[in-house]
């Protein structure tokens, strides 16, 4: 079990999402950066779209009432387990009685931490994630609070075999030698800019608003959230005056209101929207936009669909591949990864 001291500015309890609802008006959910949640959930030894804590901008304080493995992923929090510092990217063994604390987002928005074995809450729709407007998902529909207590499922199988690699190591802190890449972590997450795709109602706006889009700096909008990132920057003019029919929007669909200022809808958004889209952000960037801030700057550039479809199966291979050198490094440190528990 974990126990909640304090819970930080948001922390809610997300998976990959709720899919195959959106029909009846309900929307997807889920993490705001997928590829952290993977990652973190590989090397703990879960299924790659199991439940983690997503933690927002100020860090919580969670204190382990059980044994426990674990991997923080993503943003940086100067995190502390008990007065050690907390390492990024790689699997740790929590000793019974350990406290986590996450403290100011140094780098980056937010941050993923997975649990061996998962979360032990009702899925809500066949998923975990938590909607807080609805009230739907994860712990009792709401954010994290303090004196939350959440139970973890037994570990898997190769939740133990990490685990029994890690606890035969004689270091204070019970944790891997390894860890991933920090050289491709940021080529992953620190872009030049946004890669987009022409979205359908691109052809409607000038042809001032088309240059102003591709080649000027946008900033993010203190009022932005976890449905959508509010843009300011240079508005947008559409030149054609017919109204819409609303369609159906996708996690970083870029929509232009009355007001010309560009909006990137998130993890939260809605099912379908009625604003003309502009452009669509490639899914191999969304990780970039879950961990940008209010206030910092964004640039676009233009990718094609094709070219969008080959960078997101690169990405996948990728990820097949730190897979398998996660197993290697197992390996090497002695652990059996196919064997049965």
């Amino acid at each position: 079990m974990i126990r909640i001291i304090e819970p930080g500015l948001l922390s809610t309890i997300q998976d990959e999402g709720r899919h195959g609802f959106q029909q009846f008006g309900v929307i997807t959910n889920g993490v705001m950066d997928p590829f952290a949640l993977r990652i973190a959930n590989v090397l703990v030894g879960n299924e790659e779209g199991e439940a983690g804590i997503e933690v927002t901008l100020t860090g919580p304080t969670i204190q382990f009432e059980e044994d426990a493995l674990i991997a923080v992923c993503g943003a940086d929090f100067s995190a502390l387990l008990d007065d050690e510092p907390m390492p990024l990217w790689r699997p740790v063994w929590i000793s019974k009685g350990s406290t986590l604390h996450m403290k100011f987002s140094k780098t980056g928005c937010r941050a993923i931490i997975a649990i061996g074995g998962g979360l032990d809450v009702e899925p809500a729709m066949a998923s975990k994630s938590t909607y807080v407007r609805a009230g739907i998902g994860g712990y009792q529909g709401r954010a994290l609070d303090k004196e939350d207590v959440i139970k973890a499922r037994p570990l898997t199988a190769a939740s133990k075999r990490i685990a029994k690699s890690l606890t035969k190591r004689t270091n204070k802190l019970l944790t891997a030698s390894w860890s991933i890449s920090s050289v491709y972590l940021k080529k992953l997450y620190e872009p030049e800019s946004i890669r987009v795709m022409k979205g359908r109602q691109y052809d409607e706006f000038s042809e001032e608003s088309k240059m102003d889009f591709w080649k000027e700096t946008y900033k993010l909008s203190p009022q932005s959230d976890r449905m959508g990132y509010r843009l300011n920057g240079p508005a947008l003019k559409r030149e054609v005056t017919e109204d819409l029919l609303s369609e159906a929007v996708a996690f970083g669909t870029i929509q232009v209101p009355s007001n010309g200022e560009p909006i990137i809808l998130l993890a939260d958004r809605q099912t379908i929207g009625g604003y003309p889209k502009i452009g669509q952000v490639a899914s191999v960037d969304l990780p970039v936009l879950a961990q940008k801030k209010p206030g910092e700057a964004l640039t676009f550039i233009e990718v094609s669909h094709a070219d969008a479809q080959k960078l997101f199966l690169q990405r996948e291979q990728e990820i097949r591949e730190l897979k398998w050198i996660i197993d290697q490094k197992l390996i090497k440190e002695g652990v059996d990864t196919n064997a049965a528990s």
